[in-house]
């Protein structure tokens, strides 16, 4: 509406051409400013920057010989120094510009051109209102006197008819509003384009923070706000009512120093098998046998770290490592965990990327295959504890900070550069988002799909370790049940899609945390077992519903 060169009907809209009025002085004067400092660069830092562009050019120029190439080279260098001089000279003075150029504009800019112009915008939304509210009742009148007598198909067709006028006219309302909050956001970026010339780009921290609220507001979306964290406002508000009606109910603060530790302690061990399951959820893959790989690691390091001679068997044979070293048997026990882990997860991902099975068929055979083994030769019984000393070395409590959060910490800090500096998590990206595309461009599908597989195994295995630390051994068959499934839920919960090359590290952290500290409240509170699995289940599916409306929307 202000676009058009043709007078608005509203006093209070400006036309193009009054909008550029308002901002001529003040680009004027910032023009001014802006030339004074240009000739205060131009042997200073202009001079850089072109005889820096020399060296290069000279490094990279074939045709040369060494000799000519040194002489550019050093006459470069020379004139670079006496640039740096000239540029030191000149800082003070460039500074005192630089300062009153954002002086004259924090005294001008907003009140004699930004506040004008959002005071027209307002008024063009008003306008677009009520031109829109005129023409739905345009067309409802019209609609009512079409349908009149009408009957049948006719009526059907002039209904139809109805919905798309109705339809056309909030698309064209939309589209004016959209010119709005262009036309405001342009007026915003006026005054930043004039301090980043006067800044060469180096804005100030403040200057950073106020163009990013800008660019939030400007590309924020409702719908698409809610789609992407209506599940987590949800699940915040369930915490929130949790901490509300626990003192009511138990007598007893939910979210205390001491409750808060203990969430993240637990959450550490799942934390490893999380980020492992995520990598390969990011392949549009699963893996079902996490629980189990967490019980034969289970039992592997309470065998290995054992506290004396062992009660159980393992094939009807006892293992003694009571004469091994703490540190010894602590290391050994790792390296076995991960090992069995890497190895059954290399077969899964040997299956996968080789023979196309899809993950859940091969995982869910790793599941069985392990279950029964592990069962078969413990006979199911627990192996008891682990000498304590072993838990004092790799987790000790400082004062009452348990330090195996440090560990899952590590982690997270270390995948997440995985995922998203070297070369492998970029390969990972792209399988995940479009294998045969990336198979095109070059990239090896089957290798990068057998890596995630073996990462996730390093990670399981190192998940099940610790977790044996912190229960102090009591390994058996049977434990790590279930846990598959909160590993997968906690990917799904924080953003990693199914759909492939969809998700972040710190969303597989928020997810942890929420089932984590969840499962505890709810057990603070006394809710049945049986019945957090409801919650879980209906936390899980409308995680998976809202991510399957982004992907068709995306679509």
């Amino acid at each position: 509406m202000s676009q058009n060169n043709n007078k608005p009907s509203d006093p209070r809209i400006l036309t193009a051409e009054q909008e550029a009025a308002l901002l001529e002085p003040i680009t004027q004067h910032l023009a001014e400013i802006q030339k004074k400092i240009d000739a205060l660069r131009l042997d200073g830092e202009e001079k850089i920057v072109t005889l820096k562009n020399r060296i290069q050019l000279a490094k990279e120029n074939k045709a040369l010989t060494s000799g000519e190439r040194s002489n550019i080279i050093s006459e470069a260098n020379a004139a670079i120094a006496e640039a740096k001089k000239v540029e030191a000279a000149n800082k003070s003075e460039i500074t005192a510009l630089i300062a009153e150029g954002e002086a004259y504009l924090k005294d001008h800019f907003k009140s004699e051109y930004y506040d004008k112009v959002a005071a027209s915008v307002a008024a063009e939304k008003e306008a677009a209102l009520a031109k829109y509210n005129a023409r739905v009742a345009e067309i409802n009148a019209l609609h009512k006197q079409n349908s009149a007598g009408l009957s049948g198909q006719e009526l059907k067709d002039e209904n139809y008819v109805n919905k798309n006028r109705l339809f056309d006219a909030k698309m064209n309302y939309d589209k004016e509003l959209q010119a709005c909050k262009d036309r405001l956001h342009t007026a915003f970026t006026e005054e930043y384009h004039m301090i980043d010339l006067l800044r060469r780009s180096r804005f100030t921290f403040a200057q950073n923070q106020a163009q990013k609220r800008e660019n939030r507001r400007y590309t924020f979306n409702r719908k698409q706000f809610f789609l992407n964290n209506g599940l987590y406002i949800v699940i915040s508000a369930v915490f929130i009512f949790l901490g509300i009606i626990a003192p009511v109910v138990k007598g007893t603060n939910l979210f205390t120093m001491t409750n808060i530790l203990n969430i993240l302690q637990q959450a550490s061990p799942r934390m490893f098998l999380a980020l492992g399951v995520a990598g390969l959820i990011l392949l549009t893959g699963t893996d079902l046998s996490i629980g189990r790989m967490v019980g034969m690691g289970m039992c592997t390091a309470t065998i290995i770290m054992h506290k004396g001679i062992n009660t159980g068997t393992v094939f009807g044979h006892i293992f003694d490592f009571s004469s091994y070293p703490m540190l010894g048997k602590a290391l050994l026990a790792l390296l076995l965990c991960i090992i069995l882990c890497v190895c059954f997860t290399t077969i899964a991902g040997f299956f996968t990327a080789r023979f196309k099975i899809h993950p859940f068929v091969c995982t869910m055979s790793n599941m069985l295959i392990i279950f029964g083994t592990v069962t078969y030769a413990t006979k199911g019984v627990s192996f008891g504890a682990i000498d304590n000393e072993i838990p004092a070395m790799f987790i000790p409590r400082i004062g009452k900070f348990p330090t195996i959060i440090l560990w899952a910490i590590a982690a997270v800090a270390i995948i997440w550069f995985v995922w998203n500096k070297t070369k492998f998590g970029k390969y990972l990206y792209a399988v995940g988002g479009n294998s045969e595309a990336a198979s095109v461009s070059g990239i090896n599908v089957f290798k990068v799909t057998l890596c995630a597989f073996m990462m996730a195994g390093v990670l399981y295995g190192f998940g099940a370790w610790l977790e044996c630390m912190r229960m102090v051994g009591s390994g058996s068959a049977a434990y790590g049940q279930g846990w598959d499934m909160d590993a997968i839920a906690a990917c799904v919960v924080g953003g990693v899609s199914f759909t492939g090359g969809i998700g972040k590290i710190s969303g597989v952290v928020v997810g942890v945390l929420i089932f984590t500290g969840l499962t505890y409240c709810l057990t603070i509170l006394g809710v049945d077992a049986n019945l957090q699995f409801i919650f879980e289940g209906i936390i899980i599916l409308a995680a998976v519903t809202l991510d399957s409306l982004k992907y068709v929307q995306k679509k």
